[in-house]
C-alpha cells in the first residue's frame, strides 16, 4: 500500500506545483498587462483616446480556465497511471503469494522424503547392527567348534598311532606308497589298452591317410616324355646349318653350350647338352632359324639372345605358378626362376614340375593328417630338387639343394627336409620324414617314371653284380623293379658282424657307381638251416 501513498503524493505534489506555476505565470502577465496598459493609457492620452474598459477582465478569465483544463487533464493522467499501477501491483502480488505457496509445498515434500529416507537408514542401520552381533556370536560358536574338532582329531590320531605302531609320517609314506602302485598298474594297464586298440586300426588308418593322400596329390597330366630333336623340312638345310668352313654350326655350339648332331637322321637333328635349359634354348633358336632361312653367325646370337630373354620370363611364370599353385607366396625371384627351370627338367622321364606338385600335395595332405606342421612340409617338399637346376657342376644335387637354401635363408627345418629326403642324414623330425615318403610315392608309383628295356635290365644286372662281387655272397637277386637287392650270405664263410658291414659297403658302392630312380634298399641275409629227413 506504500507504493500507492507514495504515487498519490507524487501526483498531488506535481499538481501544487503546476498550480503554483500557473499562478506566477498569471501574476506576471497581470504585471506585464498592467505596465503595458499603463503605457498605452500614457500613449492614448497623448493621443487623446480613451481605452476599452473591458480588456483586462475578459485576458483574466482566458487565462484561468486554461490552467483549469490543465489541472483537470494533470488529474486524469494521474488516476489513470495510479489505477494501472494498482492493477499491476495486485498481479505480482498474486504470483510472488502463488509461487510461495508452490515453494513451501516443494520444501513439504523435500522435508517428507528426507524423513522417509533416514528412516529407511535407521532401520537398515539397527539390521546391520543386530547381524554383526548375530556373527559375532557365530564366530565365537564356530572358533568353539573347531577348537574341539581338533582336539578330537589329535585325540584320533594319537589312538591311531598307537593302534598302528606307526607315526603320521610313515603312514603317509605307506598310503602314498599304495596309491603309486595302484596308479602304476591302472596307467600300465591303460597303455596296454591303446597300444593293442593302435596296433589294431593303425594298418586300416595309414591305408586310409596315404590313399587320400594319393588321391589328393594326382595330377591332372601324365609324365612328359621329349627328345630333343628339331625337324629339318629338308636334307639341304644341313648345308645351311653347317655353313662354309663349318662357322655356323660351331658359333651355333659355342653360342648355345650344346652338341650338334648331324648324322642322327637324314631330315633331324638332335642337340645333346647337360643343361635342360640350355638345351631348349638351343631347340627353339634352330627352329626360328631354320624357318627364318638366314642362318650366319650375327644372326645366330641375335636369335640364341632374343629366345633366352622369353625363356627367363615363361621359367619365371612356370615357378610362380607352382608356387601358388601349393599355396606357397613371397619367395624371392630368383628362387622362383629356379623353380620355373622345373618346367625343362626331366628324372627318368618324369617332368620335374609334375612331380614337385604332385609330392607337395600329397605331403600337405600327410602333414595335415598326422598333426605336423603343414608350412614347413610344403616348403620341404617345393624345394626338395631345386638342387638338379643348381648351376653349380660339383655335388649332388642333395648338397647343391642345402646350399641353395642357405643362401635365400630357408628355415632350418626346410633345410632339413631337403638334405633327408634321400635318407643321406638321420631324420630330425617328422615333417622330414613325410617329405621322403612324398617324393617316394610320387616317384616310385606306376607310370611316373620312364625306363627303356635295355636301360632296366642293365641297371638289374648291375646291382646283382655288385652284390655278388663281395666274399662271401652265395647270390644276390634285385626285387621290385630294381629298387631293392636280396643279398644271401654263406654262413660258414661268414660272421654275424659281417652282416651289417657288407650291406654298408654294398649301398655306398651303388651310389657311387649307378644312375637309379628314387631309393635302392639293401638287404643281407645270413643264416643256417639244417634239414634231416626220418624215415
Amino acid at each position: 500500500m506504500s507504493l500507492f501513498n507514495n504515487l498519490s503524493t507524487l501526483f498531488k505534489e506535481g499538481a501544487d506545483k503546476q498550480t503554483r506555476e500557473t499562478k506566477k505565470r498569471t501574476s506576471t502577465s497581470k504585471k506585464k498587462t498592467q505596465r503595458a496598459g499603463a503605457t498605452n493609457k500614457k500613449n492614448k492620452r497623448a493621443r487623446g483616446k480613451k481605452p476599452a474598459a473591458h480588456t483586462r477582465p475578459q485576458q483574466k478569465q482566458v487565462r484561468s480556465k486554461q490552467t483549469e483544463q490543465q489541472l483537470a487533464d494533470a488529474r486524469a493522467k494521474a488516476r489513470e497511471i495510479l489505477v494501472e499501477a494498482k492493477a499491476e501491483a495486485l498481479q505480482i502480488q498474486r504470483k510472488s503469494e502463488q509461487d510461495a505457496r508452490e515453494r513451501g509445498k516443494e520444501l513439504d515434500r523435500q522435508q517428507q522424503s528426507l524423513n522417509d529416507k533416514l528412516d529407511r537408514i535407521d532401520t537398515r542401520l539397527s539390521q546391520m547392527d543386530s547381524k554383526e552381533e548375530r556373527l559375532d556370536a557365530e564366530q565365537v560358536r564356530v572358533e568353539s567348534l573347531k577348537q574341539e574338532l581338533e582336539t578330537e582329531r589329535q585325540e584320533v590320531v594319537a589312538k591311531l598311532e598307537s593302534v598302528s605302531g606307526m607315526t603320521t609320517d610313515e603312514a603317509t609314506s605307506v598310503l602314498m606308497n599304495t596309491l603309486e602302485e595302484e596308479l602304476r598298474r591302472e596307467r600300465a594297464q591303460i597303455i596296454r589298452q591303446r597300444t593293442e586298440e593302435a596296433e589294431r586300426t593303425a594298418e586300416e588308418q595309414v591305408q586310409e591317410i596315404l590313399v587320400g593322400a594319393m588321391k589328393l596329390g594326382a595330377t591332372d597330366y601324365v609324365a612328359e616324355y621329349t627328345i630333343s630333336t628339331v625337324t629339318l623340312p629338308s636334307e639341304d638345310i644341313k648345308g645351311k646349318i653347317i655353313g662354309k668352313s663349318g662357322r655356323n654350326i660351331n658359333a651355333f655350339e659355342k653360342i648355345t653350350g650344346v652338341d650338334v648332331d648331324l648324322d642322327f637322321s637324314p631330315t633331324e637333328v638332335r642337340l645333346s647338352c647337360f643343361d635342360p635349359v640350355r638345351r631348349e634354348v638351343a631347340r627353339i633358336a634352330l627352329e626360328r632359324l631354320i624357318k627364318d632361312g638366314r642362318i650366319q653367325p650375327s644372326r645366330i646370337e641375335e636369335v640364341v639372345e632374343k629366345v633366352r630373354k622369353e625363356l627367363d620370363k615363361i621359367m619365371f611364370e612356370a615357378g610362380k605358378q607352382l608356387a601358388h599353385d601349393v599355396g606357397i607366396y613371397n619367395l624371392p625371384n630368383d628362387l622362383l626362376r629356379m623353380l620355373g627351370k622345373f618346367k625343362y627338367r626331366f628324372s627318368y622321364g618324369q617332368n620335374l614340375i609334375a612331380h614337385t606338385l604332385e609330392e607337395t600335395r600329397i605331403g600337405m595332405k600327410l602333414a595335415s593328417e598326422l598333426g605336423a606342421d603343414v608350412k614347413t612340409v610344403t616348403l620341404g617338399c617345393l624345394l626338395h630338387d631345386i638342387g638338379k637346376v643348381s648351376e653349380e657342376a660339383e655335388g649332388s644335387h642333395v648338397e647343391l639343394g642345402v646350399a641353395i637354401a642357405k643362401r635365400f635363408n630357408m628355415p632350418q627345418p626346410v633345410i632339413d627336409c631337403i638334405a633327408q629326403h634321400h635318407e643321406d642324414e638321420p631324420f630330425s623330425g617328422p615333417e622330414q620324414m613325410i617329405v621322403y615318403i612324398a617324393d617316394a610315392i610320387s616317384g616310385a608309383r606306376p607310370g611316373a617314371r620312364y625306363e627303356n628295356y635295355d636301360e632296366y635290365v642293365k641297371r638289374l644286372t648291375q646291382l646283382e653284380e655288385i652284390a655278388t662281387s663281395y666274399n662271401g655272397v652265395d647270390h644276390a637277386y634285385a626285387i621290385q623293379a630294381g629298387r631293392e637287392v636280396r643279398v644271401m650270405l654263406q654262413p660258414e664263410k661268414t660272421k654275424d658282424d659281417d652282416v651289417t658291414t657288407l650291406s654298408l659297403k654294398i649301398r655306398d658302392e651303388i651310389k657311387e657307381k649307378m644312375t637309379y630312380p628314387g631309393t635302392v634298399t639293401v638287404t643281407v641275409i645270413r643264416e643256417t638251416r639244417a634239414h634231416n629227413v626220418a624215415k
